[in-house]
């Protein structure tokens, strides 16, 4: 690795497994850290064979969650494979896991033996709920995290026959959880800098959704307190919505005080993300009205403010589409950036994969790999101006492992004993 990482010279066990886990361990190694992922022999991380695209080849879920690690196979049912993850422990910074609760201890990897080994150790850890809470033995995964959190109940439409809580397709459980996990042990990183002691740090997948949700929790208590939210695309007309005083879900609008909609381009008939998504901001009326060629909501007490503008919002916005009706989502864009109005096309995932723009920046990027050949993925969404970060192919399974066991003091003997054994 190149000297300028920030993150060089940090270990990680990275006994992690499917994506939240391995969405942070990651995010780490792009930044510098030598990290291992830790698997069972033979099988490994369940995601190298799920929604495989290529027979024999590791899939994309795999491959896009484990970039610039190096794989060490490790049964540490065994004694030997016991042994080699005391001296991993011994030697590394932080270890990463996420098991279910209480599956570490029954390893005979106790927090305080961890302590024990290494004094140092930060131990990282991904749960479904936080420690003590009622629903701590569930097993959590995405959507179930996404319900628990609060995601799903104000994601939506709020009637109709599709009015059910909705699952959003980011990854509001998995990769958010693991982005928390990370900004976590950084900071017990440099905590251990000032103490010298290392500490266990916990992110569990319901906070880090309810922290993504917080402007639905401001939304609920502003609600008891007065009984509608004007900025809901209910109010004022469907003033029921809000009579149980439960934060609805809100179908497309904007939050914040900004309304916002998802409207029809030309094309929508066939194409499923023809559309823009238009924010009527406040200091952005009059470039609105500009744009639109209606000067005369400049002056109208029923269009020239946010209280005024509310009660006939979705007319605002019917006549938005109207003007754009027979203009691509693109067009419709460049029409309106002129005017700097907050608007963006809906790309989709053929799109954006394809986003010239997004290459160019490093945050889709080409990896070459020794069996699948090359394949896009992910790049660092964080961008500096001092590190570049290099994407590289995720191991494949125990590449590094008799690597990994040298380091550690091991002979050629001994490692092919171990494999002998199926330790590794």
């Amino acid at each position: 690795m190149s000297g300028n990482k920030p993150l060089n010279g940090i270990k990680i066990i990275d006994f992690t497994h499917v994506q939240a886990g391995p969405a942070c361990t990651q995010l780490l190694a792009w930044f510098g850290a030598d990290v291992i992922k830790v698997e069972r022999p033979g099988s490994g991380d369940v995601t190298r064979s799920q929604l495989r695209d290529m027979p024999d080849a590791d899939a994309l879920y795999f491959t896009m969650l484990n970039s610039n690690k190096r794989g060490l196979t490790l049964d540490t049912k065994t004694a030997e494979g016991k042994e080699v993850l005391e001296k991993l422990i011994k030697t590394s910074d932080v270890m990463v896991e996420n098991f279910g609760p209480g599956a570490l201890d029954r390893m005979g990897f106790t927090w305080e033996y961890i302590q024990k080994l290494n004094p140092k150790m930060i131990l990282a850890s991904v749960k479904g709920f936080s420690e003590g809470h009622h629903y701590e033995d569930l097993k959590v995964y995405e959507n179930v995290a996404q319900c628990a959190g609060g995601a799903a109940s104000t994601t939506g439409w709020w009637k109709g026959e599709n009015s059910e809580p909705t699952i959003s397709a980011a990854a509001l459980g998995d990769t958010n959880t693991g982005m928390h996990l990370a900004i976590g042990i950084l900071t017990a990183i440099i905590g251990r800098q000032q103490t010298g002691k290392g500490q266990k740090v916990a992110v569990a997948m319901q906070d880090a959704v309810l922290n993504l949700c917080r402007v639905k929790m401001r939304d609920q208590q502003r609600l008891e307190k007065i009984g509608h939210l004007e900025e809901y695309p209910q109010y004022p007309h469907e003033m029921d919505a809000f009579k149980d005083k439960v934060t609805p879900r809100g179908g497309n609008a904007g939050g914040g005080g900004q309304p916002g909609w998802i409207l029809k381009c030309k094309g929508w008939e066939t194409d499923p993300n023809a559309y823009i998504y238009f924010t009527v901001q406040g200091h952005a009326w009059e470039p609105i009205c500009d744009a639109l060629g209606k000067p005369e909501w400049k002056t109208d007490p029923a269009y020239n403010t946010p209280k005024g503008r509310q009660p006939h919002i979705m007319d605002i916005f019917a006549t938005i589409e109207d003007f754009i009706k027979d203009k691509t989502k693109f067009e419709a864009v460049d029409i309106f950036r002129k005017f700097d109005i907050p608007c963006a096309p809906v790309l989709s995932m053929k799109e954006l994969l394809r986003d010239e723009s997004l290459r160019k920046s490093g945050s889709i990027v080409e990896v070459p790999h020794k069996v699948r050949g090359s394949y896009y993925t992910i790049g660092s969404p964080i961008k500096f101006s001092d590190l570049k970060p290099e994407i590289k192919a995720s191991p494949l399974l125990g590449e590094h492992t008799d690597e990994v066991l040298a380091e550690l003091g091991y002979s050629k003997d001994q490692i092919t004993a171990m494999h002998a054994k199926k330790a590794v």
